[in-house]
């Protein structure tokens, strides 16, 4: 063959090696579109949302948006989960996301504008309704939304005619009505109010809360036995409204029928233990009757409630009982709009509805100057304490609503250097990769398989002794840093703190750059300190709770010997960042000593560094968060934990339920 046909050859084959790569490509790009079918992970999250599982929904919205960030549907949908999680902040962060991505999205304008009212700004609220009616003109739930921002900002025309504007375009929508009879009433108009929800009524005459609201209203004009026969009704229809028993109460109460008025009480009570109000009315119906427990009653009431503690008033308890009638204007706004639930202008979701009404009656009458006698009045008829109660959040566990569940808020803990058995899926969530480690599972042949994680390891105590004993054996055969390290490690893993030290200093001695034998000694240095705490005669301890004195305990002069062994804690962190700058677990931890040590600036710049290393570290965003807000930055506190949440850690959203919203 020729020289000339030589290269005529080669070029040939590199034109087929080209085209076969080409191939490839195109086949692997094929594959993995056929791998992530987009639609389908849209829509399974859509219906997670809409039987309640907002965290599962959350998950699927985060791959799509992995895969698809150009997308503004994810960013609605996930937001809308994170709005029925109470998370307000970072559901308008997906929203902002949706509408940059698709500017004229009506659903997203509402949908935000809902948020902002849940987060008070309802100057922000208007702002987007107005932007999602001049997309849509038509929606009638936008109309009644703007409404309700509006009498949130005392402006009681403006609402009227945007509920006016509801009922030409749905003359039956009872929410409109509702809301109206709501406005009438801040008008004083208690008669047109009573037109309004007697429509609702023969709309849906199934509707307790419409029977609750025109049975406050017939109260506010003395037409007692009208009332009794609306409370009655309520009660027929929703057996368990334990407001409506509490009222029907104070109307038999005025009837001076004092003996059904307390059976009512109670039955208010055993619906709902901790309503102060029935409280108060049963301690009053008691005290006019002459029968024993009203002291008990007022003084579980001042407990529930410091509005109803008598001490803090000279008012004379007869009277109060006397003059139950005064100020009920204020009583029938309140419970007007608390059944009220708002409409929602997601025509491709029916999950995205919000009680806006619910907060309006007491934001308008916490303003109003009146006697202490009067107020009381007021507030008899209108509290409706939806508080959990102790026990029932285990039983609430799949409505899909997990910030209303009984958690201790705490830090999220120290990584570890830990290890499953081999193809063990038993994890409790997403286990970060990093190739230390894994070139340390290398060399271990996968046999122990190790991992870094911060899951409680109480349940593995045999396995991990079965590892110790392998690498004795391996220590018979070669004494190196490498099986010192693992020894350690599972020697730190079962409690052996002191020979785990050892093993450690072994290693390190052996291999000064064995970045894992530091962290691990620092680890392990950490766990003894946190047993001895836990010791029943240790009384300095020191505490990591959310609360008014989070770390709040001083270290005292007694506790020198463990500053000291703070101390070398630290030392090994800052030795493992210097062996790998990128090893984000030893900024994440140093955060953690630091945070014990009221160090809580350097313990916020180590979290940062920590999620710029790795952007998912829910851990990161969870405790940065929580420090945030003991620091007094609520906002970023907020985000944070929003972060956190949608990253996995789903009882973040507990925490900004309660202390962020």
């Amino acid at each position: 063959m020729s020289k000339y046909e030589n290269v005529i050859f080669a070029f040939q084959n590199l034109k087929m090696k080209r085209l076969l790569l080409a191939i490839v490509l195109l086949t692997a790009a094929f594959t993995i579109e056929a791998q992530v079918n987009i639609n389908h992970y849209i829509r399974v999250g859509r219906t997670r949302i809409s039987i309640g599982n907002y965290t599962g929904a959350t998950e699927y919205f985060n791959i799509v948006i992995k895969f698809k960030p150009h997308l503004p549907d994810p960013y609605f949908f996930r937001g809308v989960a994170k709005h029925q999680l109470e998370d307000y902040r970072g559901a308008v962060l997906d929203y902002n996301k949706a509408i940059d991505i698709k500017p004229y999205y009506p659903d997203a304008y509402t949908n935000r504008g809902m948020a902002f009212y849940d987060l008070k700004e309802f100057e922000k609220a208007i702002e987007d309704y107005n932007m999602a009616l001049e997309l849509d003109p038509e929606n009638e739930g936008v109309y009644n939304n703007r409404g309700i921002a509006k009498i949130s900002l005392k402006d009681v025309e403006g609402a009227v005619a945007d509920y006016n504007k509801a009922l030409e375009i749905n003359p039956n929508s009872t929410t409109a009505l509702m809301n109206r009879s709501n406005s009438n009433i801040i008008k004083g108009d208690t008669r047109e109010a009573i037109r309004d929800l007697n429509k609702v009524i023969i709309i849906r005459p199934h509707y307790a809360g419409a029977y609750l609201n025109r049975g406050l209203a017939r109260f506010e004009l003395e037409n007692f036995a009208a009332a009794l026969r609306d409370y009655d009704q309520c009660i027929k229809l929703d057996p368990r409204n334990a407001l409506a028993y509490n009222n029907r109460g104070i109307v038999k109460h005025k009837l001076e029928d004092y003996n059904g008025a307390i059976m009512d009480y109670d039955m208010a009570l055993a619906l709902n233990p901790e309503q102060a109000s029935a409280y108060f009315n049963r301690a009053m119906a008691k005290e006019i009757l002459g029968r024993p427990g009203f002291n008990s009653d007022y003084s579980i009431a001042a407990q529930l409630n410091p509005q109803y503690d008598l001490s803090r008033y000279q008012v004379d308890s007869e009277q109060l009982a006397q003059n139950t009638r005064q100020n009920q204007q204020g009583q029938q706004q309140g419970q007007a709009q608390s059944p009220q639930n708002q409409n929602t202008t997601n025509q491709q979701n029916n999950t995205t509805s919000t009680n806006q009404a619910s907060t309006q009656a007491n934001n308008n009458d916490k303003k109003q100057e009146e006697s202490p006698a009067r107020r009381r009045r007021r507030v008899n008829l209108i509290v409706a304490d939806n508080r959990n109660l102790p026990g029932e959040e285990e039983e609430k566990v799949d409505d899909g609503r997990v910030q209303n569940k009984n958690i201790i808020i705490d830090l999220q803990p120290l990584f570890l250097i830990s290890a499953f058995e081999k193809n063990s899926v038993d994890y409790d969530r997403f286990q970060y990769y990093n190739s230390t480690v894994e070139t340390m599972n290398e060399v271990n042949n996968y046999n122990p398989r190790l991992n870094i994680s911060n899951k409680p390891i109480t349940n593995y105590n045999e396995v991990f002794n079965n590892f110790i004993l392998i690498f004795n054996e391996r220590l018979d055969i070669i004494k190196n840093a490498h099986n010192y390290t693992n020894r350690g490690i599972f020697k730190s893993l079962t409690g052996n703190y002191n020979s785990a030290l050892d093993d450690m200093d072994r290693a390190i001695t052996m291999d000064s750059k064995n970045l894992l034998a530091y962290f691990s000694r620092g680890n392990c240095r950490y766990k003894m300190i946190e047993h001895i705490e836990s010791l029943p005669d240790f009384t300095n301890q020191l505490t990591i709770a959310l609360n008014n004195s989070m770390l709040n305990e001083p270290v005292n002069t007694e506790m020198s010997g463990m500053i000291r062994d703070y101390d070398l804690i630290l030392r090994d962190y800052e030795k493992t960042l210097q062996l790998n700058p990128s090893f984000f677990f030893g900024y994440y931890n140093r955060a953690y000593i630091n945070l014990r040590l009221k160090k809580y600036e350097s313990a916020i710049e180590d979290l940062s560094k920590a999620i710029e290393l790795e952007p998912e570290f829910a851990e990161a965003y969870y405790n940065r968060g929580l420090t945030k807000i003991f620091l007094d930055d609520v906002e970023g506190g907020a985000y944070d934990l929003s972060k956190a949440g949608e990253l996995g850690l789903v009882t973040a959203y507990n925490v900004i339920k309660r202390y962020c919203n």
